[in-house]
């Protein structure tokens, strides 16, 4: 943050403070760390910074000190906010049954510039941007300066909701530079101040904070259409938050159930009714702010939706700020994947694993593995059952293979992060089960099962898709043709899974159907 020039306009929220409860602020020298201000009516007031809180004076607030601020800010608005001309401090308000003030958040507001240098290249890229984050993150602020720079060279207008972007004030805070501020009356007017600004002002940038109604979605996605540029923010921390809110999953292309035919079903391996994405996302990319100086930008969105809805493993690409203010990029790293390896061909993987591709499980070397989220026991016997050599390293940075499970690898752990910057490669499995070890074991040591050929193989894995549709709600799954041994197999298999099944046709078309025990 060192390269950052900020203003706070401090004095002027004090100022409206009661007597004697800023100089106990003052006095500890950390005003650029300073939150925000409480005060409650019969309790002490306090001031929040980012780490701690820091009782004002021993003496409880009361409705004195309660009416004191009240008068000196501007007028509450339906959502119980109220502002400081010319600043960008918010004072919101807790009401009782009858409508008195019992309660006041005097929030400060900082003017920060600088803060998108981390995103310049996606604000100016005219592709519609989505900010996520919780509150306090900074959301806010990085939509002011989107604004402010995007303003010097194209037609900008705010859609100001509580007078947060553009402070209080019929004139808008400089931090908003040339952009045009346009205010809503109420909150629940925002869509149609929405469509309002596209219809006419002739921008070619909206900026909107806090989409959080089914009608302001819908408002989004009509300016989207016209070709304008959006820059907003939206209620929700990730990517999957918002997918799973009904009210806002439009913005990023909504979900709807689908039904497959049986032979779709079959070659995925899933029931028959799936979720998929229902259209183009209203925003081109979407940005979670972990912190105020770490980000993880979903530049596609639509790729990462499709992504979540078939269960893979969702890897943004990250950004992050040193503190020397070195801004660090970490893309979008190229998963290995469990495939394969046809008879004679070797891996031609970038994940290669030197001297782990001979056939003879007596010449081959040992595996340096580090596990993250993995039961090592399972992973050990699973090793010891294919008589492959593995050591089971502690340190990612002793180890020459990387494995861990789909959603410790969405959440980018940091031995996984390290993994990545080291190159090394990266193994995600869908399950903790021995099964999944040992069919990463055969892959990475490029070993085939010498009782199956590859059809076989890909008949019993069609055998698992088909006890897990079952498993998740199918009627019955009829699996295509096989000969005799592998209809015993696969009988055996789905046994196993306490399910059944029978054989009907004839040779060479009889079929395995899987099926629940009470048919």
């Amino acid at each position: 943050m060192s390269n950052h020039k900020i203003t706070d306009n401090l004095n002027a929220l004090f100022d409206i403070l009661p007597p004697g409860l800023s100089e106990p602020i003052n006095s500890l020298g950390r005003n650029d760390d300073l939150i925000e201000v409480i005060l409650d009516l019969g309790r002490v007031p306090t001031a929040r910074f980012s780490q701690e809180e820091l009782v004002l004076r021993e003496k409880e607030i009361s409705r004195e000190d309660i009416a004191y601020v009240v008068q000196r800010v501007g007028e509450f608005d339906g959502d119980n906010r109220a502002g400081l001309e010319r600043t960008l401090h918010r004072i919101a308000a807790i009401r009782n049954r009858s409508g008195d003030i019992v309660g006041l958040t005097c929030r400060v507001g900082r003017a920060v510039y600088g803060t998108t240098d981390i995103i310049k290249d996606f604000i100016e890229s005219g592709k519609s941007l989505l900010l996520l984050g919780r509150p306090g993150v900074g959301k806010t602020t990085m939509l002011r300066e989107a604004a402010r720079i995007l303003a010097e060279k194209k037609r900008v207008v705010i859609v100001d909701t509580s007078n947060e972007i553009g402070g209080d004030g019929d004139v808008p805070h400089p931090a908003v530079g040339k952009a045009r501020r346009m205010q809503v009356a109420s909150p629940s007017l925002q869509h149609e101040v929405m469509i309002e600004a596209v219809e006419n002002h002739n921008p070619e940038v909206i900026v909107i904070d806090e989409i959080g109604r089914e009608l302001e979605a819908l408002a989004a996605r009509t300016i989207a259409e016209r070709g304008v540029q959006l820059i907003g923010t939206a209620h929700g921390n990730t990517l999957e938050n918002l997918l799973i809110n009904p009210t806002l999953a439009d913005l990023v292309g909504g979900i709807e159930s689908v039904t497959l035919s049986d032979e779709e079903a079959r070659r995925r391996g899933t029931q028959k009714t799936v979720l998929e994405r229902r259209s183009n996302p209203t925003f081109h990319t979407l940005i979670e702010i972990q912190t105020r100086d770490r980000l993880a930008i979903h530049e596609d969105v639509a790729t990462a939706v499709d992504s979540l809805l078939r269960g893979e493993p969702l890897v943004p690409e990250i950004r992050s700020r040193e503190e020397s203010g070195e801004i660090k990029i970490r893309k979008k790293p190229q998963r290995a994947r469990l495939k394969k390896t046809p008879a004679g061909l070797k891996r031609e993987s970038a994940y290669q694993t030197p001297g782990v591709d001979k056939q003879a499980r007596g010449d081959l070397e040992t595996l340096s593995l580090f596990t993250y989220g993995i039961a090592r026991d399972r992973m050990s016997k699973a090793a010891r059952e294919l008589e492959v050599p593995i050591d089971l390293k502690e340190r990612v940075q002793d180890a020459s293979v990387a494995v861990t499970l789909k959603h410790h690898y969405r959440n980018n752990p940091k031995p996984i992060m390290t993994a990545e910057d080291l190159g090394m490669p990266i193994y995600v499995l869908r399950s903790n089960t021995r099964k999944r070890m040992e069919r990463f074991l055969k892959d990475v040591f490029n070993l085939k099962d010498s009782s199956l050929s590859e059809d076989e193989e890909e008949a019993l894995e069609q055998t698992q898709g088909a006890i897990q549709a079952v498993l998740n709600g199918e009627r019955w799954v009829e699996l295509p043709p096989a000969t005799s041994y592998i209809r015993r197999l696969q009988h055996q298999m789905v046994r196993q899974a306490n399910l059944s099944s029978h054989s009907y046709g004839k040779d060479p078309n009889r079929r395995v159907r899987v099926f629940r025990d009470e048919e």
